[in-house]
């Protein structure tokens, strides 16, 4: 797993660090060249070494990574996060939290606010009767 000597390709250690959440997207990113190392474009199969630092561009960050160690399986987040250093810039992260909230908004509307509940429309329904 953390074998120096393992050869491990790059969209293989994407996947497995959670940065893409399918090693298919990871290759890829590595294809459409979002993926570079030392500003150079690199391909899918290019094996990984501890100490390199790659740039990777996906839907919601620009990261910066340098790889720590080695990771060939996938694993939870708390984990993964031990296998690279990021380096991404500072700003870029404030400015994602502000951005987050339009990110994840589902579109459903806030609870007792807008449209009448059943209970609340049967009490003016029986308002309008009398």
């Amino acid at each position: 797993m953390e074998n120096e000597d393992e050869k491990l390709r790059l969209d293989k250690y994407l996947w497995s660090i959670r940065l893409f959440k399918t090693r298919s997207l990871a290759t890829k990113a590595c294809t459409d060249g979002r993926v570079k190392l030392n500003g150079d474009n690199v391909k899918a199969s290019k094996i990984v070494r501890v100490g390199e630092t790659f740039a990777a561009k996906t839907e919601h960050k620009d990261w910066i990574i340098e790889v720590t160690a080695l990771l060939s399986h996938r694993v939870n987040a708390a984990t993964a996060v031990s296998y690279y250093l990021d380096k991404s810039p500072i700003v870029e992260k404030q400015d994602r939290k502000e951005a987050s909230a339009f990110i994840f908004h589902t579109g459903k509307r806030q609870s007792k606010i807008g449209r009448p509940t059943k209970k609340s429309r049967r009490n003016l329904d029986g308002f309008l009767d009398d």
